[in-house]
């Protein structure tokens, strides 16, 4: 796994950023895999900002996001349709029937997964998937102890995910129990998976993501068996990590077309 180290989250936001705009620029038709949550808040701001400049387009763009909660409508304040449109989709140029994200009011929760399968594999697969990683280690909404070889499914919460999830609610109570979310198997067909995380609360996941054995105990582990999997930390989140000096050494020894802070068309 690539891993690359910054001195916080505002300077790991702008190499996430610099990655998206890099496809979106090589790209003829790219598919976006997209995340939600704090995490990548800073990230879609310099994409508006980039997209507002003219530097950057997603009018040829295809996005699909990780997952959904199960029985809240679009329009609620805590959906994933109202963070996305919130937070990105209504400050750039995607058509808007370019974008998906699970439907949680499906009539058949399980026909839509299938579908949602279905409409990933129509575009030729996602060429970027954006994730962050929850502090027990999950990536989507799967959580430990899940199949490391999971499609997009219905999926219960644990009690740490919403004890996580509840400063979004008015309290624990309010956070649904179920979603949609993409399985890993699903994740780990993306051409290449970016992995965000900041903070000391996420250093311990981080640490046995990158660095512990594959285990369904800590599902983001299953990362290490991706051919292209890159991790942006803030120096807090990567703490734990052992092997620090060697994760910079290489970094800095990468060759100019792998480095991802050296300027683009879309940084002029």
């Amino acid at each position: 796994m690539e891993v690359i180290i910054r001195d916080n989250p505002e300077d790991c936001a702008q190499i996430v950023a610099n990655v998206v705009a890099r496809y979106l620029d090589n790209k003829d038709k790219p598919v976006l895999g997209l995340a939600t949550g704090s995490t990548p808040e800073r990230m879609y701001k310099k994409l508006i900002e980039l997209n507002r400049a003219g530097r950057i387009s997603f009018k040829k763009t295809t996005s699909f996001n990780l997952d959904e909660y199960v029985g809240l409508p679009p329009d609620h304040p805590q959906s994933y349709h109202a963070y996305m449109k919130e937070k990105l989709f209504d400050h750039i140029d995607i058509p808007f029937g370019n974008t998906n994200i699970p439907d949680g009011n499906a009539a058949d929760l399980r026909e839509e997964c299938l579908q949602y399968e279905k409409r990933i594999r129509e575009t030729g697969g996602i060429d970027l998937q954006v994730l962050g990683i929850g502090s027990n280690g999950h990536i989507g909404f799967n959580e430990p102890i899940g199949s490391l070889s999971s499609r997009t499914w219905i999926k219960i919460l644990t009690r740490n995910t919403l004890r996580d999830n509840a400063r979004f609610f008015e309290d624990e109570s309010q956070v649904p129990r179920h979603v949609i979310t993409m399985g890993i198997g699903t994740i780990l067909e993306a051409e290449h998976c970016l992995i965000l995380a900041c903070g000391h609360h996420k250093s311990e996941a981080v640490q046995a993501m990158i660095e512990g054995p594959i285990t369904s105990q800590c599902p983001a582990s299953a990362l290490q068996f991706h051919k292209r999997a890159t991790a942006v930390l803030d120096v807090d989140a990567a703490c734990l990590l052992r092997l620090k000096e060697h994760y910079r050494w290489v970094e800095e020894n990468h060759l100019d077309w792998q480095r991802y802070d050296l300027p683009n068309r879309f940084e002029k």
